[in-house]
């Protein structure tokens, strides 16, 4: 055993005999031990008996910006040369902030973990050395975002049948050939949760969960397909129990995230905000909201239909983000702790709408929908492009 492991060792003791402690003395019920892997110690710190807990310090040191406005970055680009060009983007623009896949759509970690991990499986190489990926952003200040999708995850619906859907002996996937995991199940809850966990340690200061539902038109199948109901059986009707149970696994993921100083954030369906709550899918945008720290709803103009009156919304961007944000805004006010709102919009064009009812969207058209959210009070925003090709020559510093 080396002289480190030694000292390590002893320091947990040390550390376990303290908390132990709380309660004996004054000193104890004021004392707050966090662990810093830059200098694998324990730091004490004094702080008021009500904070008392275990906080894990990954090491690396982020301010938050002023507002953030960020980018959507693939495990292959962030592990790429176009990470250079992205990083270029933000030295050279107001932006500051990357929203990086942890856990992509398909449900693989985009870097190989530790060895051991229980995720071992579904690493790969990607990102290579994460970590180094991490201190870059902190030396520039670029504050980072783990994406990970939580429900899509063909991966691991087809490692574990027993965690999906059924129809009838196979698994179900959908029309894009994607299979969902089953949100009733605490499994799947403790699944994604750990990797949160792992990302937290690496470094990020906030996880971003997405696809935080059920599958889509799921309330059409809900009787036909087969799936264990684990705790939520009973006399509820089949919207409330999914409604409760993506509700319960937010409130569930951010109480244990809450000693690795993170902040929580979900991704979620910009209609649910003009709705009580979506039936299909789960969502309640009211409840949800209620355990975030940061609410982004997805408000890309061309996945509108006819809403706020706008007969073709990919065509008025402007329009759309401004009578969605009034929308939102009327919603959140009515919550005594709101959480941030940080919607997603449109830096793509949709030509699948087809001649008439789309735009080629540029410079103009993202600047747009950040006038929009901006003159409703919304300062912050996060730019998809799947491909991460952002256009060029966009001003996107803030209204007063």
């Amino acid at each position: 055993m080396g002289k480190k492991t030694v000292t390590t060792i002893m320091m947990i003791i040390i550390f376990i005999m303290c908390f132990g402690s709380i309660g004996l003395a004054e000193e104890a019920e004021r004392t707050v031990y966090t662990h810093s892997a830059k200098q694998s110690t324990f730091v004490k710190k004094e702080l008021p008996r009500e904070l008392i807990r275990f906080t894990f310090d990954s090491g690396l040191t982020f301010k938050y910006p002023d507002a953030v406005r960020g980018v959507y970055v693939t495990g292959h680009t962030a592990g790429g040369s176009r990470f250079e060009t992205l990083l270029n983007l933000m030295d050279n623009t107001d932006l500051n902030a990357m929203v990086i896949d942890i856990k992509d759509d398909y449900g693989y970690l985009t870097y190989k973990p530790d060895a051991g991990s229980q995720y071992d499986d579904i690493g790969q190489n990607y990102i290579k050395d994460p970590v180094k990926m991490l201190k870059v952003l902190e030396e520039k200040q670029v504050y980072p975002i783990a994406r990970i999708v939580v429900f899509k995850d063909t991966v691991l619906a087809n490692k574990k049948p027993e965690l999906t859907f059924k129809d009838g002996n196979s698994i179900w996937k959908n029309g894009r050939g994607e299979s969902f995991v089953n949100p009733f199940l605490k499994d799947v809850w403790d699944y994604n949760v750990g990797i949160a966990i792992e990302a937290a340690k690496l470094g990020f200061q906030e996880i971003q969960f997405d696809y935080v539902r059920f599958p889509e038109g799921f309330e059409k199948r809900d009787t036909t397909l087969g799936y264990g109901m684990g705790e939520y059986q009973g006399e509820q009707d089949n919207v409330q129990k999914r409604v409760q149970a993506v509700t319960d696994f937010v409130a569930y993921a951010k109480e244990k995230l809450e000693p690795y100083g993170v902040k929580v954030s979900v991704d979620i369906f910009g209609y649910t905000a003009t709705l009580p709550e979506a039936p299909g899918i789960g969502q309640n945008f009211t409840k949800i909201s209620e355990h975030v720290d940061v609410i982004s709803s997805m408000i890309y103009p061309s996945h509108w239909t006819s809403y706020f009156g706008i007969a073709k919304p990919d065509v008025e961007p402007y329009r759309l983000a401004t009578e969605y944000a009034k929308v939102e805004n009327n919603k959140l006010s009515k919550l005594d702790n709101p959480p941030i709102s940080r919607p997603w919009i449109q830096d793509f064009t949709a030509s699948w709408l087809g001649k008439g009812n789309y735009k080629v969207y540029g410079k103009a058209e993202v600047e747009a929908q950040i006038k929009g959210l901006n003159e409703q009070g919304i300062k912050e925003f996060l730019l998809w492009n799947a491909g991460n090709s952002y256009t060029e020559g966009v001003d996107y510093t803030p209204l007063n």
